[in-house]
């Protein structure tokens, strides 16, 4: 069974900074690439960062870009994402899951609220 646990989330005041991680399980983790997503109240839910198995490569949404930065660790299986900079408009549910995600890898998420 897959499991894509994700911590880290708070509430936080713009300018402020969080780091989300994520832990997988039953998958070789080490194969492939992870992306974090994130929904808001009436979105769709959208690709934030991804990064590539090895983690040579990475790319951001242009929202982020210059604020967040995605790693992994493929001997403790896990992925993170380093936020800095927090805006109120930063404020969703954020996931982990593969890139391009597997509809049924999605986990709860962890709530992320941006204060101004």
């Amino acid at each position: 069974q897959v499991q894509l646990v994700v911590s880290g989330g708070g509430l936080v005041q713009a300018g402020g900074s969080l780091r989300l991680s994520c832990a997988a399980s039953g998958i070789i983790f080490s194969i492939n690439r992870m992306g974090w997503y994130r929904q808001a109240p009436g979105k769709q839910r959208e690709l934030v960062a991804a990064i590539t198995s090895g983690g040579a490569l990475t790319n951001y949404a242009d929202s982020v870009k210059g604020r967040f930065t995605i790693s992994r660790d493929n001997v403790r299986k896990r992925v993170y994402l380093q936020m800095n900079g927090l805006k109120p408009e930063d404020t969703a549910v954020y996931y982990c899951n593969l890139d391009p995600p597997r509809y049924d890898y999605w986990g709860q998420g962890t709530q992320v609220t941006v204060s101004s």
